[in-house]
């Protein structure tokens, strides 16, 4: 024959009058998706925020760049030679002028904000020198040059070409 404790079951019903007791715990079932949810919502949208212009990067096995307090400005270059500061179309005859103004509107000891430079692997690499050039005019040197990351290993042996090859 089985005993019941205090904890057993008929027992604790005898002095309540058959009510159920409340319940201690907390469901957190219900909040866990939520929270799932909420999260798939984020990883999703979190990449379409950090650039707007459509880029071709190259890929590098590169670290990171450490971020700073200060936010960097984005200067892209699109495939079919488009410039733009953050998402603004800029011409080429006011990159000069925009630079400068970018320069001028820093404050005497503070360091130099960084430019994250975005630049379509299509492009020709004169392109990219002449305006990292302009960049090196205005007073803007902390320029970090954005790629996408590359998980494969690094080939053992390199192939050396001629450069009579041409890329299709």
């Amino acid at each position: 024959m089985a005993m019941t404790g205090p904890s057993g079951g008929a027992g604790r019903r005898r002095g309540r009058g058959g009510r159920r007791a409340p319940m201690a715990e907390i469901n957190v079932t219900p909040l866990v998706d939520v929270m799932l949810v909420l999260l798939i919502i984020f990883m999703i949208t979190a990449p379409l925020l950090a650039s707007a212009v459509p880029i071709d990067l190259p890929e590098s096995r590169a670290k990171p760049v450490e971020t700073e307090e200060q936010e960097p400005i984005q200067l892209s270059i699109n495939g079919d030679d488009t410039l733009y500061i953050g998402d603004e179309v800029v011409p080429e005859a006011e990159l000069p002028a925009r630079l400068d103004a970018i320069a001028g509107a820093q404050k005497e000891g503070d360091k130099p904000r960084q430019i994250m430079l975005r630049a379509d692997k299509g492009l020709d690499y004169g392109r990219v020198m002449r305006v990292m050039g302009e960049l090196n005019r205005a007073g803007l040197t902390r320029i970090a040059l954005v790629t996408t990351g590359s998980d494969a290993p690094a080939p053992a042996e390199a192939a050396v070409t001629d450069g009579s090859e041409t890329n299709p």
